[in-house]
């Protein structure tokens, strides 16, 4: 029996499997949704693990601010990987395991996050929560440039991405600024949080580097 062919066949379209591009795509774009996938569910967390003032007056809200204080720094954070992250896949072409693997340590540092946020907030400005927060956050500001040399290793010294990150000074300095907050949380708490939120502000901007690649590929597409 012969089965007819739809006049229109929906994939058509698509492109032929087990091509190099079409494997590079596919690798690249699935890289890209499990992040953001893994992202979303870290601020889920975060957000499910907010407390609720328990009275209806001014001092149940003065109660629960270390907590929310906790959580905007959080989400900060959160939001500037993301958006970097984002800007970055965008100068693959490629992925192999080691991009990865580079990947998932990147996720799995970030994924401590909500829990060092939950106990800072508990015990905000105590010397132990706040020197582990620091450490929670400088493990994803070191992971993050293992991410972008794996990147550079499998596209190429003359890459995009080698060209744009330079001499990457936001990146080498940020890992300062949180082993400095760590060891000042043991003297002076508060002055180790306004050094994890000078990081912030540093890194609120996207990258202008990665910027700079992102539209050449465009470009080139």
């Amino acid at each position: 029996m012969v089965i007819p062919k739809p006049a229109h066949d929906e994939y058509a379209r698509l492109p032929e499997i087990g091509t190099e591009q079409t494997g590079a795509r596919h690798g690249k774009g699935t890289l890209g949704r499990v992040s953001d996938g893994v992202i979303a569910i870290i601020i889920t967390i975060m957000v499910l693990e907010l407390k609720i003032p328990e009275g209806a007056d001014w001092a149940a809200l003065r109660s629960i601010a270390p907590h929310f204080v906790a959580y905007v720094l959080s989400f900060v954070y959160m939001a500037i990987y993301w958006n970097n992250h984002h800007h970055l896949l965008h100068t693959v072409k490629q992925v192999d395991g080691a991009i990865l693997w580079a990947n998932a340590n990147l996720l799995f540092w970030l994924s401590l996050i909500p829990a060092a946020t939950a106990w800072l907030g508990a015990n905000f400005l105590k010397p132990i929560p706040t020197a582990v927060y620091g450490a929670v956050l400088l493990m994803p500001a070191i992971s993050y440039p293992s991410l972008q040399i794996a990147i550079v290793h499998r596209h190429g010294r003359t890459s995009l991405l080698a060209q744009a990150l330079g001499r990457d000074l936001k990146g080498k300095l940020s890992p300062v600024f949180y082993a400095a907050g760590i060891l000042l949380a043991f003297v002076i708490p508060w002055v180790s949080i306004a050094l994890y939120v000078l990081v912030a502000a540093i890194w609120l901007v996207p990258d202008p580097r990665i910027a700079r690649a992102v539209r050449e590929t465009d470009d080139e597409e």
